[in-house]
């Protein structure tokens, strides 16, 4: 019995992770619909904070050539729809590492790799678009500080997996 219950604590513990993983995952996503909104109203901080405000001049910038945008080509906000659904369907995908961890850990090898594929795309892509160097590097910290959860996910799914016997099926909700 007390094999069964440290195998539910592990159990819970990996799915403290993907939840966080999920959730992040569709923070992600749903920031991406409101991208007129949400400069519309951040532009007035901005402005108010002054040069001082990070990325002021970026900002301000980005925030122009989106107002001007979906003024004048407002079909171009669809991109970004398309980004926040597939964040959205990501986040639905690690539902299955939620219900079997074991079972599906490749979920966890394939979030490395996505991980992984942020760095050369921002340095890659982002050059090619003019974005700034230190922005670029805040878009890899998404892949490098989600790369953590993910690990520990997979270690405490490796240690599920030791544990169990091999006709141990985890009850699914």
């Amino acid at each position: 019995m007390k094999n069964h219950e440290e195998n539910q604590q592990l159990l819970h513990r990996i799915r403290r992770w993907v939840v966080f993983i999920m959730v992040g995952l569709a923070l992600s996503g749903l920031t991406a619909f409101p991208i007129q909104i949400a400069f519309e109203w951040l532009l007035p901080m901005i402005k108010e904070a002054g040069p001082s405000f990070p990325f002021y001049k970026w900002l301000l910038y980005v925030a122009g050539g989106v107002q001007d945008t979906y003024h004048h080509y407002p079909f171009f906000g669809y991109g970004t729809d398309w980004l926040a659904f597939a964040h959205l369907l990501l986040a639905l995908v690690y539902y299955g590492a939620w219900v079997d961890p074991v079972r599906n850990q490749w979920l966890f090898r394939f979030g490395f790799v996505a991980c992984a594929g942020i760095v050369p795309l921002a340095f890659i892509a982002g050059p090619l678009r003019g974005i700034p160097f230190a922005w670029q590097l805040i878009d890899c910290s998404f892949g490098v500080l989600c790369f953590f959860p993910l690990l520990r996910a997979l270690q405490l799914t490796k240690r599920l997996e030791k544990r169990q016997p091999h006709n141990f099926q985890i009850a699914t909700p």
